[in-house]
């Protein structure tokens, strides 16, 4: 696990379907070279800037229903996340966010969210 928050493409890919950008605890940053990656609490995000609100594990994990849940694989480093009342699972990732990501995209497109 090496991510701490969604990465720039999908965080515009939350904005684009119209995820609440108020939910977002993090945002990217650009200087000249590249982005860096600051928490909403550093005060220095500027709405009028290019700053992209990005969301961590707990941001949007809080998104999906109380039924989900997190899996890990018996073997593997894999996860996955799991909504026991939709029958519905994600994929399997190598990172949570990535998982959790992928069920909040699948919600948000089904009208569930």
């Amino acid at each position: 696990m090496d991510k701490i928050c969604t990465s720039i493409e999908q965080s515009k890919k939350l904005i684009e379907l119209g995820i609440d950008i108020n939910t977002a605890d993090m945002y990217w940053w650009p200087t000249s070279l590249r982005y860096y990656i600051e928490t909403m609490d550093d005060g220095d995000f500027n709405e009028d800037e290019e700053h992209i609100r990005a969301w961590s594990l707990t941001a949007l994990f809080n998104m999906l229903p109380k039924s989900a849940r997190l899996e890990r694989g018996s073997s593997t480093e894999l996860c996955r996340v799991t909504l026991p009342v939709e029958l519905k699972c994600s994929d399997w990732y190598l990172d949570p966010i990535d998982a959790v990501f992928e069920m909040v995209i699948w919600l948000k497109e089904n009208g569930k969210l």
